[in-house]
């Protein structure tokens, strides 16, 4: 292993012997460590051998989330006692592959104590940079603070926005940071030029927001981003350019409600 590789295994297992319950501040220090350019992992291999067609990492399964076991340096595999075959892959490379599957990463699982698990979230956050998402685990629920000049002029402007199809809403709270207001996007087409057109929408519609409260945006379309998850299942949109563009129904019935 080369000299930045040895550094970045044992800032890891020093920050693993940091982790403990609540500690979310050392656990976010252990994802920095994991993201580091040099960072290796050691996959236990459950059939085949290292970069063979065959080759099937291990799995385990931890309050009803799967899992990749994995050991942190050859020291630690030597520890571990594992007698299968095993594969050396670079962190960002495992995490981006992993978190696809919605599968997490379990770290030295024969330590004492049993080890640490990054859930398959975490994972993407080492994938795509630590900075452009917030960190785990996010507790999300619907926006208590009453924001009617804010919302209104949102949906005036998303009506003029005709890339635009819905927005819906959550109230965001990260384990480290303030909370936030989340808008969920959800486009007809998620081209470049969509995409700068509802960027413009928001920038148009933030003057609204009070001082002190942060806004943040999500694409409808990520498969991957926890808020966009939750907000498919959890939140009828505020707005909705198909909703407003269905005829009135005949005969007796009631209108249709609008948002939360």
């Amino acid at each position: 292993m080369s000299a930045s590789g040895t550094a970045a295994a044992g800032q890891v297992e020093h920050m693993l012997r940091q982790v403990a319950p609540g500690r979310y501040d050392a656990y976010e220090g252990l994802l920095h460590a994991l993201a580091d350019p040099g960072g290796q992992v050691w996959m236990l291999l459950w059939h085949g051998q290292a970069g063979s067609p065959d080759a099937q990492y291990a799995a385990m399964e931890v309050d009803g989330l799967g899992y990749a076991p994995c050991v942190t340096s050859a020291q630690e595999l030597s520890a571990s006692g594992w007698t299968r075959a095993h594969e050396v892959v670079p962190t960002r490379e495992a995490a981006a592959g992993l978190y696809q599957d919605q599968v997490g990463l379990w770290l030295n699982p024969h330590a004492p104590g049993g080890g640490v698990g990054v859930p398959w979230a975490d994972l993407r956050r080492l994938a795509v940079g630590l900075d452009a998402q917030p960190p785990g685990p996010l507790r999300i629920s619907e926006p208590v603070i009453e924001l009617p000049q804010f919302y209104a002029l949102l949906a005036q402007n998303a009506h003029r926005t005709p890339a635009l199809r819905s927005l819906r809403r959550a109230w965001v709270q990260p384990a480290l940071g303030v909370p936030y207001l989340a808008i969920g996007l959800d486009v007809y087409d998620p081209g470049a030029q969509a995409v700068e057109s509802v960027r413009a929408m928001m920038r148009q519609s933030v003057g609204a927001v009070p001082d002190g409260l942060a806004v943040s945006t999500v694409a409808m379309s990520d498969p991957y981003d926890p808020v966009a998850l939750w907000l498919r299942a959890h939140a009828r949109p505020f707005y909705d350019r198909d909703a407003h563009a269905a005829p009135p129904a005949s005969g007796y019935g009631y209108p249709q409600p609008y948002g939360r």
